[in-house]
């Protein structure tokens, strides 16, 4: 195992951002106006595909140990976490937060398969979901249960498909994004905590959840060639279209051949800078062989129901 440290947000940044953040109206984004988004999804002309950024991206990709994952039939990780102050009352359908709290989640990567096992103050709470290709008739397969029970609100079942597709993209970075067809382009260069880095911009399809198209920004560091950042639009939710969220990413360790944040921390960009979650990873382990048929709720069952091996 090896770690690449770095600097975490400092506690003086993130009090300065609550202290901001409390001025402000309690809206959902859709009642909220402001300059426009920092990632727009339609520029001038449908955008082109530049090679370069899929090499980069790549690269970026082979760092966090592409061979490797390539090679993962199932990972499972359990997070611990905090929520920041006001996020769940301006978004409380996708902050959820009763529900929640720490979690067991299985990722199926080659099958684009997210499952994940809340357990919050008000109970528990578990998630499928399987990525379809962004069209009417594939737009991605979404359960949710609360406490054992099936939920038919539409409104939990898209966005708990938002955040699990999400998820998967948080905890893998450019391996969740290489060898898609997705059209990139080179997005100029940034600094992330200190760190020099380049961009490249994705438009992502399908997108977050049951949506055709969301555009991902990827901070790839000059130097070491890992992902820092990644930036997203959150199309596949009512309430948070328009809006733009980014994620870093800490303390990387490197198991199983591939490098994993174990440390990650959110914030909301647009239309209002606000911090939302810091979560870290408390197990993690690989490879049981499971099928997907262990991860449908409302309980995980056969290889998949122990938890994550402690880190």
């Amino acid at each position: 195992m090896t770690s690449i440290p770095i600097t975490p947000p400092t506690q003086f940044g993130r009090r300065r951002l609550m202290l901001a953040g409390a001025a402000l109206p309690v809206l959902g984004v859709a009642g909220l106006s402001g300059c426009g988004t920092p990632l727009p999804l339609a520029l001038p002309g449908a955008p082109a595909h530049d090679p370069a950024a899929e090499r980069l991206l790549q690269q970026s990709a082979d760092e966090h140990g592409w061979a490797a994952y390539r090679q993962l039939s199932d990972i499972n990780v359990r997070y611990d976490g905090a929520w920041r102050p006001l996020i769940d009352r301006i978004q409380p359908v996708v902050v959820d937060k009763g529900y929640r709290g720490w979690s067991e989640e299985r990722l199926m990567p080659q099958a684009g398969v997210v499952a994940q096992a809340y357990t919050g103050p008000a109970g528990r709470k578990h998630v499928w979901w399987q990525r379809g290709d962004g069209s009417a008739q594939r737009r991605g397969e979404v359960a949710v249960w609360y406490d054992g029970q099936p939920s038919t609100n539409a409104d939990a079942q898209t966005a708990s498909a938002l955040v699990a597709e999400g998820y998967g993209l948080f905890l893998l970075g450019p391996l969740w994004l290489a060898g898609q067809g997705h059209v990139m382009q080179m997005g100029g260069n940034a600094r992330v905590d200190g760190r020099a880095c380049r961009v490249v911009q994705v438009w992502k399809r399908p997108g977050l959840g049951r949506v055709a198209l969301d555009r991902v920004a990827v901070f790839i560091d000059a130097d070491l060639g890992i992902t820092r950042r990644v930036q997203f639009t959150l199309e596949g939710f009512a309430n948070t279209q328009g809006a733009v969220a980014e994620v870093d990413t800490f303390e990387h360790q490197r198991r199983f051949g591939v490098l994993w944040p174990m440390r990650s921390y959110e914030e909301v960009v647009h239309p209002i800078r606000l911090p939302a979650h810091d979560w870290h990873i408390t197990g993690l382990d690989v490879n049981r062989g499971y099928d997907a048929a262990a991860l449908r709720g409302p309980v995980f069952s056969g290889a998949a129901a122990a938890p994550a091996a402690k880190v």
